[in-house]
């Protein structure tokens, strides 16, 4: 099996055809809590965005893949980011778009897949991901990949004026 192939899914590298669905996610509100952003990106600065995302992961510190199904629809986004090489960790985000493929085994084979990547071919030593206390399907789905609750940090994230807990997971690789 190849690493960034799985049973359900595969991930590839973003593509200039790409434009419309990473716009459509990086402008849906409901995300933005996730992916602390706060205001619109225009499709100029995405189509910039795609035009740079060749760039090696090392020297932008983040990857960004496309999560496909084998009918070579787009379902989603996982990203490496805030690379630190010398320490040898990343930190991981995934997001599934559509409710309708949620929940369907996408995210946990997509942290799988990414996980193994990161390990045998970027030689890291950990990965981690920041997740609200109160988002229970993410919480689920990071448990079920082996990731360990390490911490919490209170009221770390202003959401309609509420502060929410977040919680920090991290897989080590042994």
């Amino acid at each position: 099996m190849q690493t960034l192939k799985g049973n359900k899914i595969y991930l590839r590298a973003l593509e200039p055809e790409d434009l419309d669905f990473v716009h459509e996610l990086e402008n849906t509100e409901e995300f933005w809590v996730v992916s602390a952003t706060q205001s619109p990106y225009s499709r100029y600065m995405i189509k910039k965005y795609l035009e740079n995302a060749h760039r090696d992961i090392y020297e932008v510190k983040q990857l960004r893949l496309v999560i496909c199904n084998y009918d070579h629809k787009p379902v989603g986004l996982i990203d490496l980011f805030d690379l630190e090489p010398k320490d040898r960790r990343a930190a991981i985000g995934v997001l599934i778009a559509e409710p309708a493929d949620r929940k369907k085994g996408y995210g946990a084979e997509s942290i799988s897949l990414i996980c193994e990547y990161s390990f045998n071919h970027l030689a890291l030593h950990q990965v981690y991901a920041n997740v609200t206390a109160d988002n229970e399907a993410s919480v689920r789905l990071f448990e079920s990949q082996g990731f360990s609750l390490v911490g919490v940090k209170k009221d770390w994230i202003l959401v309609n004026k509420q502060f929410k807990d977040e919680a920090l997971y991290q897989l080590i690789n042994k």
